[in-house]
């Protein structure tokens, strides 16, 4: 799979929250497990923004640690979910559908697939791994 990288941006619904990543890979990939379902009621549609991420209008971000590894972050306004971060790289992980670069996006990729329910399917041909191959590619 060829890397795309570039600038990107985005705000929350309200506006309150703008973020801006130097790094980010154009490649989107749907997250499939527990927590990021119950989160945000279905699959995480997100993109890699790496660590260099600036974000305006940080005292209405909230931010909640959904593991010792991870914290999610949201508008305190208007609830828009603005990242996942992963504490220790400070890599941070964002909904596709926050930025404003829609038409350069690619899905390419799904994860915990195995923890996908049965209800729903991606007709796009990905890349695919379980949760044992997430973990003992990224695990530290």
């Amino acid at each position: 799979m060829m890397e795309q990288h570039q600038a990107v941006s985005g705000s929350c619904l309200c506006g309150k929250v703008t973020l801006k990543a130097e790094q980010a890979d154009l490649h989107v990939g749907a997250c499939h497990c527990g927590m990021c379902r119950k989160w945000g009621g279905g699959p995480y549609l997100a993109v890699e923004a790496g660590d260099q991420v600036t974000i305006d209008g940080e005292a209405f971000v909230s931010r909640f640690a959904s593991s010792e590894w991870a914290e999610r972050g949201f508008c305190s306004v208007c609830g828009t979910h603005l990242f996942y971060r992963l504490k220790d790289k400070n890599q941070y992980i964002v909904p596709a559908g926050l930025l404003d670069q829609q038409d350069k996006l690619v899905m390419s990729h799904q994860i915990f697939i195995d923890k996908k329910p049965e209800y729903y399917a991606f007709s796009n041909s990905t890349e695919n791994m379980t949760e044992a191959e997430v973990f003992a590619k990224y695990a530290p």
